[in-house]
């Protein structure tokens, strides 16, 4: 395979959460973009995949399949990894992990699989296996059919690299930037989060309106591949983004915690969005909105099978419905809940709520309104 070669590339993402990460996908122009379940399959050659891992928000890593083939037994899977251009792929002096899953098919030991798969890599390119690598092969075998990719991320998508504070339950960052555009969020208006934690969705808001790229601080599995091209990767990832400067903060963030809004403001500083982002400690009865036209609130509040009992947060979301019905006229509201009856609590015209999302072993939805 070459740079240029067309390569299958999936885009992975929480389920119910295909559509976002689609249409992020289609706002960013990347050729044949389509919804599957878990998220997104598209084409292009390698610096589609290294483009993919710099700009997206919503993606939790990229795949490319490298190969697809039928194996009925080990001795076949065995045979057929060895047709792979392993070579091609895999530098000789970076280690690499194999990973299998079977389901549905003759071949059913996921070790076994891994195993012979990883002595081909071996036999094939020379490359060192090691279960603490950092380039992962994966292997899916379903039905008898065996499909190979490569994880081009390394880390998770959601470690942009700067955000080293976190608090109770945080939110990825992922999930916050999809949510966020499924709350029409462009970068042109304010946001608020009147519970923050450790201003993620803040943070998220304020890089958006920033224009900065999200993989902009971190490192890349793909950048240990055979395949990869430090010159064309520096050319799409362009000069280093210039600090914000002096600007008017466009996103705001609240908490009753001091030790949250400390994590916040440290992250923000991280992240360089420092001069977009304001946070202050204070309770629920004291939001206000910010100066300027109106814009978003966004919230992910407590809920019971996550930090508190959920029948003792009734009055928490009651106080917060209010406060945003009194004072918020023209905002839109966008909360983020796994309980209906809190999501009701709050008085708020909320629409039918997004699909149900895993999150933290609970699956959570996106509540929104329109304009109050």
């Amino acid at each position: 395979m070459t740079e240029t070669d067309p390569l299958d590339i999936f885009l992975v993402t929480l389920p119910g959460l295909e559509d976002a990460l689609l249409a992020e996908a289609r706002a960013l122009d990347f050729r044949d973009a389509a919804s599957v379940p878990g998220g997104v399959t598209l084409r292009g050659g390698w610096p589609e995949a290294w483009r993919a891992n710099l700009m997206l928000r919503g993606a939790s890593r990229v795949l490319v399949r490298v190969a697809s083939f039928r194996a009925f037994h080990l001795a076949q899977l065995d045979k057929r990894a060895r047709r792979v251009d392993w070579a091609a792929l895999l530098r000789p002096d970076v280690p690499v992990r194999v990973e299998a899953a079977c389901k549905g098919s003759r071949i059913y030991h996921d070790r076994a699989a891994a195993q012979r798969i990883a002595r081909a890599i071996q036999d094939g390119a020379g490359a060192p296996v090691s279960a603490e690598a950092e380039v992962v092969v994966k292997a899916r075998i379903q039905g008898d059919v065996c499909t190979i990719s490569l994880d081009t991320s390394g880390e998770g998508l959601h470690k942009r690299g700067h955000k080293e504070a976190v608090g109770k339950a945080p939110m990825r960052e992922t999930l916050a930037a999809l949510f966020l555009r499924q709350c029409g969020y462009d970068g042109r208006e304010p946001v608020v989060d009147p519970m923050c934690g450790s201003g993620t969705f803040v943070i998220e808001a304020a890089e958006i309106a920033a224009g900065l790229r999200p993989g902009r601080s971190r490192r890349f599995a793909f950048e240990h591949l055979a395949t990869f091209d430090a010159g064309a990767f520096a050319a799409i990832k362009g000069p280093a983004p210039a600090p914000v400067g002096a600007a008017q903060p466009v996103a705001f963030g609240f908490d009753r915690d001091a030790g949250a809004i400390a994590m916040s403001r440290q992250n923000a500083a991280r992240a360089g969005v420092e001069a977009l982002t304001a946070f202050g400690e204070q309770a629920i009865s004291d939001l206000t909105p910010p100066e300027g036209p109106p814009g978003l609130v966004i919230v992910n509040p407590p809920y019971g099978t996550r930090i508190g009992d959920s029948k003792g947060l009734v009055p928490l979301y009651g106080a917060l419905g209010r406060t945003l019905r009194d004072r918020f006229a023209g905002w839109r509201v966008g909360l983020v809940t796994s309980e209906p009856s809190l999501a009701k609590a709050t008085g708020l015209p909320f629409a039918p709520p997004g699909p149900p999302v895993p999150h933290g072993g609970v699956r959570i939805r996106l509540y929104a309104t329109g304009a109050l």
